[in-house]
């Protein structure tokens, strides 16, 4: 995509998915697209997990009245497609766009990025590289927030790149016990305590690609993720001279504990309210 002066001025939040729909419900804050797959140069999604993603962290609730309105109704949205339409991709195409990423986040403002893609590696070279790459972004200022995944509930579950221990791993509050309990769960490889808190994620209302009106239902840690990268964008207006590290102090301190495992639970459910008042 030829990238072209951006003159927002909203926090930024880089979506790595299926791409996005332009949705009523993100007006005109969809500041960049960049389709690392086809090359495309338009906004699509044509899987319509990206969309639905996106709804959760930035829709503004337009063509429902308000009543299915997102976590950061205005920020704005830099989408990079790294999976096709079956929701598939591989680590090159993700590797790349946190390249893009560092190349960009100041043109566009970027301050957060939400991950709800996790893969179960087929080889420690493939795990090793995601775990750098993302940690790469988080070390440039970045605040990382990614799914814990969905291949729960045994032990040592978390999918790549949310074992990360420098990154922001978020599971199902919803899906971590009884016969829907596939949230992921640590321990990491490196015997690092995963997710760090977790957050509702079944049956999720929110945008789906079609009519610029229409919703859809969702499950899983994909959906869980946004409502708190949303919520760390709602609190990044707030005050922008928080750093990620900051960030996660706040999430720690603002978490009710479930009573569950810290390798089920972590700190404990996230609060948005708790956690805007810090």
């Amino acid at each position: 995509m030829k990238q072209k002066k951006y003159t927002g001025k909203g926090i930024g939040v880089a979506v790595l998915d299926t791409g996005i729909y332009p949705h009523a419900d993100f007006g005109n804050r969809i500041c960049a697209f960049s389709d690392f797959l086809a090359y495309k140069s338009r906004p699509y999604d044509d899987n319509g997990h990206g969309t639905h993603v996106s709804g959760i962290l930035a829709g503004n609730g337009a063509a429902s009245n308000g009543k299915y309105k997102g976590m950061a109704p205005e920020c704005d949205l830099v989408a990079l497609k790294v999976l096709d339409r079956f929701g598939n991709g591989n680590k090159e195409d993700v590797l790349r766009a946190f390249s893009w990423l560092i190349r960009y986040k100041e043109t566009y403002h970027v301050r957060v990025v939400n991950i709800s893609v996790g893969t179960t590696y087929q080889t420690g070279g493939d795990h090793d590289a995601l775990i750098q790459g993302v940690e790469q972004l988080w070390d440039a200022g970045l605040v990382v927030v990614t799914a814990a995944g969905n291949q729960g509930p045994a032990p040592g579950s978390i999918t790549a790149p949310g074992c990360s221990r420098k990154v922001i791993t978020v599971g199902s509050s919803d899906m971590i016990n009884g016969n829907s309990g596939v949230s992921g769960r640590g321990p990491t490889l490196q015997c690092v305590c995963k997710p760090d808190l977790v957050a509702p994620g079944k049956r999720i209302v929110s945008c789906i690609p079609g009519n610029s009106g229409s919703y859809g239902i969702k499950s899983g840690t994909s959906m869980s993720t946004p409502l708190v990268s949303g919520a760390i964008a709602c609190m990044l207006e707030k005050d922008p001279l928080l750093t990620n590290v900051d960030i996660k102090m706040m999430l720690r301190e603002s978490c009710d504990d479930l009573g569950l495992p810290k390798n089920q639970q972590g700190w404990g459910q996230f609060n948005e309210r708790k956690f805007m008042k810090l």
